[in-house]
């Protein structure tokens, strides 16, 4: 089973953003719920044998949809749910 990882993402204004999850799309799909557009996530720890870094990009979004029927009680009607298309990889020397 693979382990939970860590993606980190900065926004317009420089603000550091962290996600989890297994894979890069798990995490920018989280990013899109709370309403990044343009996502490019790195994972946190982790350097290719090159000595570069892999950025993954995404373009998200996200549309309010009703709620299954089956939900709990503290679930609202609406909800959140997203939807991520992935631009592709850059590799760089630098953490921008």
């Amino acid at each position: 089973m693979a382990e939970k990882k860590y993606y980190e993402m900065k926004d317009e204004q420089g603000k550091k953003h962290v996600f989890t999850g297994r894979t890069p799309r798990q995490a920018a799909l989280k990013a899109a719920t709370r309403g990044f557009k343009r996502i490019e996530l790195r994972e946190r720890g982790r350097r290719n044998k090159d000595g570069t870094y892999t950025i993954h990009i995404f373009e998200g979004s996200y549309k309010v949809v009703d709620a299954p029927a089956n939900r709990p009680s503290w679930l609202p009607e609406k909800v959140k749910k997203p939807v991520v298309k992935k631009i592709g990889v850059k590799r760089v020397k630098k953490i921008p």
